[in-house]
């Protein structure tokens, strides 16, 4: 399978999860997502009083620098991680 297949099918199994992965787990996942699709964060940091966008931002910009490539390799590994701890 290519990359970018096993990269889809990890996007699917975690939307399967039997249960919600803690914050830090979603943060993560969230902000590898973003990086594989789009790349570098290319949008300015939400305001002080969105804690959502803000978290979700961070998360994303964490990422910052990671190639497309290495960001879906590093998401299906993390994707692998949470459906064994979660199940699906």
């Amino acid at each position: 399978m290519s990359l970018q297949a096993d990269f889809d099918r990890a996007t699917e199994d975690v939307k399967k999860l039997k249960t919600r992965p803690e914050d830090e787990e979603l943060k993560e996942i969230y902000g590898l997502y973003k990086q594989a699709v789009i790349g570098d964060i290319d949008i300015a940091c939400p305001a002080l009083l969105d804690v959502k966008g803000r978290a979700k931002w961070e998360a994303w910009s964490f990422q910052k620098g990671l190639s497309k490539e290495d960001a879906m390799s590093a998401y299906i590994s993390k994707a692998k991680e949470l459906i064994e701890k979660y199940g699906i």
